[in-house]
């Protein structure tokens, strides 16, 4: 059984070459994998391991970077390594909004999981999913709206439309990107503003399903694809065409072929791509066959 851990923190960093360097070469060397983004304005990072040596690793994450605990923090399970391998990036941003954060501009404004359906069943309250618009179809609360940007850096242009007298409940997978939308909105006077404390994940980890107004199941950025209440791995999977979420459902169409196309995208690919990725998914079918992994293959079995 392997352990995930999804975490960020806003702290001014420095050194961030060096940073980097030391990061990557304990990650690698504890066979911890995943992807950790470091900027000068803090960490943002899911990896997976083995529980002790993911111990490990958050231990010497906070001493690298120098502090004590993180923002947010999410742990869950999966019954397989859910990353091929591990990544550290270095980026302007952790979330890429035009905007820096640090921890003394952001006020708390967090909704406990259990104090959530209080606020989000309220008339007044503009319910609002602050994801992609490919996680929002695999689900989302009820009521949510979704500003169907395709990249996050759009997302002020949404939010300058919103009306100022209206409570805003925001929520994402783990918390960080309703941290930058959050202050970006006070910074523009708005007063009601609040955000699910840990995201998605926390909720669906510590609300029961029969007390719960979640609908669908949460994407998630790893070979895990989504993740259902209790945080148990969900039965989506990747188009290897588009690499959009499949439904259980999207399977039964006849657009959808493994390892080739789906309904979002068998009428934008051409014979050619098909071709190509049919003879690939040939040589993924053989390898499994054999008992041996082929290069191409996407899970972890």
């Amino acid at each position: 059984m392997f352990e995930v851990f999804g975490f960020y923190k806003f702290k001014k960093l420095t050194a961030l070459k060096k940073n980097k360097i030391l990061l990557q070469d304990f990650l690698v060397k504890k066979n911890i994998r995943g992807t950790v983004i470091i900027a000068s304005e803090g960490v943002n990072a899911t990896i997976s391991a083995k529980p002790l040596d993911l111990k490990a690793a958050i231990a010497k994450i906070k001493k690298i970077l120098d502090f004590k605990k993180f923002d947010s923090e999410n742990f869950s399970k999966s019954k397989f390594q859910p990353f091929h391998k591990v990544k550290v990036k270095i980026k302007k941003e952790v979330v890429p909004m035009g905007l820096t954060l640090s921890s003394k501009n952001k006020k708390d404004n967090h909704i406990d999981p259990k104090k959530w359906n209080k606020l989000i069943s309220d008339k007044e309250t503009l319910v609002l999913d602050s994801r992609k618009p490919f996680e929002y179809e695999v689900g989302t609360f009820k009521k949510s709206v979704n500003p169907d940007v395709i990249n996050f850096r759009e997302f002020p242009k949404y939010l300058n439309k919103l009306d100022k007298k209206k409570p805003i409940a925001m929520f994402c997978t783990g918390g960080i990107r309703c941290e930058k939308a959050s202050v970006f909105l006070e910074k523009k006077g708005f007063k009601n503003v609040f955000q699910l404390k840990g995201g998605i994940l926390n909720y669906l980890k510590n609300v029961k399903k029969k007390d719960s107004l979640w609908s669908g199941e949460c994407f998630v950025f790893d070979n895990r694809i989504s993740v259902k209440h209790g945080l148990v791995t969900g039965t989506y999977s990747i188009c290897s065409g588009c690499r959009k979420p499949v439904s259980l459902n999207d399977k039964k169409s006849k657009k959808y072929e493994e390892g080739v196309s789906c309904t979002n995208c068998h009428d934008i690919l051409t014979e050619i791509q098909k071709g190509r990725f049919r003879m690939r998914q040939k040589q993924i079918t053989l390898a499994k066959k054999s008992g041996s992994k082929h290069i191409f293959q996407k899970e972890f079995i």
